[in-house]
């Protein structure tokens, strides 16, 4: 198979400038603690590198708290990726950096979407519009559309703008940089029948359409072609869809850990690659394709140079007689069938069976190299050889079990049936810098992935079958899946505002007020990472496979616990909490607090609570009235000194 790597592929100037920024401030540690305000580039790989750097990934919501922290004399540097932010956002950063000198701004926005930022601010006007050929969801495209002065409109098709009722007024046209070429050309010629007082800027970056026109032109010229990168990237999964279109085969991998497995039919293999995949990863792609069909040659050929008592081989027919076969086996010694090893059929007649150039498959029975000649058996194959089976499971779907014989260059050999089946490394379900000796001598589950039948050739992929599994745990989970219902799970990840908990393949997140009775800062007070708990169901959408789940028991409610230990008329210790003008709040249990009205505290005429009470305080109190309704309480210093009947303060005193 010849490969061949597209001149435009992989990292484009401006994500390479951002990820080479972040590198520099890591490298001169200079910077504090650097977050990057969203994904700085949509590549798995790229980001857990960084992470494990102590780079962290922030949100807008954290930007206050990451302020706060540069006030209190923290370092702190946020760095601002290639999309670019909205307006607001970026004088917002802006001012903050010039109130406070630890605060620190990075702005690694690309140099194009800038440009279209000083389009859109220096050619709309308040009674013009903006129309912006993009996804309304992507930053890049919010970014752009914050900077405009009039009316903005976003499409994403030609036939999307087609509909527009647009009245005449000034407009202007630009495109998302990433956006696919051809549908920018189809959305120009609209606009120009649309909108007479217009103006179209071409804003698409020229890497983006060299990359789109090649990926043409890899699809023209290759039987397949694969597109590196994440389906994350705007800008990837465009030229996937151009692949899609124009290739007879296309296939999208991130890295090394999801190459599809490429039929033995495609000889020649274009790849390309989105703006986010680093040139290592092409490399590493490309380098371990090469290692996995020459070892997977070599691997074949052998069998076929050498030949071993023992060994199933496929021979051509070279000569006929009513005695024998003769068969050539492409190796040092010619094969020879004798009649009686040739069928179970005794009555066969050999030169009206086969003739020069049929193809057998038989079984060495005797091998002598010093002879030249090995004694084949075609019965003793058709017992043994069980290929037959391996090409029923790949039709079927069927999962197979076989033992690893050997770890080789690029993967694994495994023996299934009396056959070797090649699993490729980024098919074994081992992660990328793992070791696959682990797995020898391992029996494994596996599906056929790929099939030459001629030439008894398989490949096999024991993460499909991972993949598949997990696939249908899944499905389980969401037919199954109900309000209330019960499931243990590990914490996963802890956030500010709660804890994602893994169920078993599939995430739930509890919230913060679902974590406790008690009022906590943070979710770290309740759970840790890595820790079991039960949780139940609060709600769940099937189609965002998003859920919701709960923590804290009915049972260990405060007021539960409240009322299942004290009644009107109980005496208890509370504890003085805080102080307002119509009297004292009082914690009789953790959550569960009462009101000690100004008339209550003593009994004198009080001014203010805090002439009596202090707070932290601990006093004896009697609880004069308890509304189940309003889960509210009401108590009484004053009872204890005074013993005559003391009445609950009036409720509109207590708000």
């Amino acid at each position: 198979m010849e490969i061949q790597i597209g001149k435009y592929a992989g990292f484009c100037p401006g994500v390479m400038r951002a990820v080479n920024t972040v590198e520099k401030l890591i490298k001169e540690g200079t910077a504090g603690q650097i977050s990057t305000l969203g994904m700085l580039i949509h590549n798995r790989t790229v980001t857990e590198e960084l992470a494990a750097k102590g780079v962290r990934v922030i949100s807008v919501k954290e930007i206050e708290e990451i302020f706060k922290r540069a006030q209190e004399g923290k370092k702190q540097t946020v760095v601002l990726r290639a999309h670019g932010v909205q307006k607001q956002l970026l004088e917002d950063l802006l001012a903050k950096q010039e109130l406070c000198p630890l605060f620190c701004v990075v702005d690694c926005t690309c140099t194009y979407v800038k440009k279209i930022h000083k389009i859109v601010t220096e050619n709309t006007v308040p009674e013009g519009r903006l129309i912006v050929f993009g996804s309304p969801e992507h930053p890049e495209v919010q970014g752009i559309c914050s900077y405009a002065k009039g009316e903005v409109v976003t499409v994403q098709s030609a036939e999307e703008l087609k509909r527009k009722k647009l009245d005449d007024v000034p407009t202007i046209m630009v495109s998302q940089t990433t956006q696919k070429l051809f549908e920018w050309e189809n959305c120009q010629k609209v606009f120009e029948n649309l909108c007479t007082n217009s103006k179209i800027f071409d804003t698409i970056c020229s890497v983006t359409e060299n990359r789109q026109r090649e990926a043409v032109e890899l699809c023209k010229e290759c039987d397949a072609v694969l597109v590196i990168g994440s389906r994350e990237s705007s800008n990837t999964m465009k030229l996937y869809d151009i692949a899609l279109k124009n290739a007879k085969h296309a296939y999208l991998a991130e890295g090394l850990d999801d190459l599809p497995a490429i039929p033995f039919a495609v000889h020649k293999l274009g790849i390309t690659a989105g703006a986010s995949t680093p040139d290592r990863i092409i490399e590493e792609v490309h380098k371990n394709m090469n290692e996995i069909i020459e070892n997977f040659e070599e691997l074949l050929n052998e069998s076929f140079k050498t030949l071993n008592t023992g060994d199933t081989v496929t021979g051509v027919v070279t000569s006929v007689s009513a005695a024998e076969l003769t068969v050539d086996l492409g190796a040092k010694v010619t094969g020879v069938i004798p009649y009686d090893e040739v069928a179970e059929d005794s009555s066969v007649d050999l030169t009206k069976a086969y003739k020069v150039g049929d193809t057998v498959v038989a079984r060495a029975i005797r091998v002598s190299d010093v002879e030249g000649m090995a004694v084949l058996s075609v019965k003793q194959a058709e017992r043994s050889n069980s290929f037959k089976k391996i090409a029923e499971a790949a039709e079927s779907g069927e999962i197979l079990t076989g033992k690893v014989s050997d770890v080789v260059k690029g993967g694994l050999v495994v023996t299934c049936k009396y056959n070797r089946v090649f699993i490729p490394a980024g098919q074994s379900g081992v992660p990328k810098d793992g070791d696959l000796n682990t797995l020898k001598g391992k029996n494994v589950r596996f599906k056929i992935i790929d099939l030459d039948t001629e030439k008894n050739r398989a490949v096999g992929s024991i993460r499909v079958v991972e993949r598949e599994e997990r696939k249908a745990k899944l499905e389980e989970f969401w037919a199954t899946i109900e309000e209330g219902k019960s499931y243990t799970g590990s914490v996963k990840s802890l956030t500010s505002f709660g804890a994602f908990v893994d169920l078993g393949g599939i995430d739930g997140m509890v919230h913060t007020t679902e974590l406790s009775w008690a009022k906590i800062k943070h979710p770290s007070e309740v759970v840790s990472v890595g820790q079991t708990i039960t949780v139940y169901v609060k709600s769940f959408d099937r189609e965002k496979k998003r859920i919701s789940l709960g923590y804290k028991k009915a049972e260990d409610d405060p007021w539960v616990v409240f009322t299942s230990k004290y009644a009107v008329g109980d005496v208890a210790p509370v504890k003085i909490v805080s102080f307002m003008s119509f009297g004292a709040f009082a914690e009789v249990l953790p959550g569960a607090d009462g009101l000690i009205h100004i008339s209550q505290i003593a009994d004198k005429r009080v001014e203010k609570p805090a002439d009596e009470l202090q707070i932290g305080q601990v006093v004896d109190a009697k609880i004069v009235g308890i509304d189940e309704e309003k889960k509210k309480i009401s108590l009484s210093i004053r009872a204890l000194i005074a013993p005559e009947s003391v009445e609950a303060p009036a409720e509109e005193d207590a708000e």
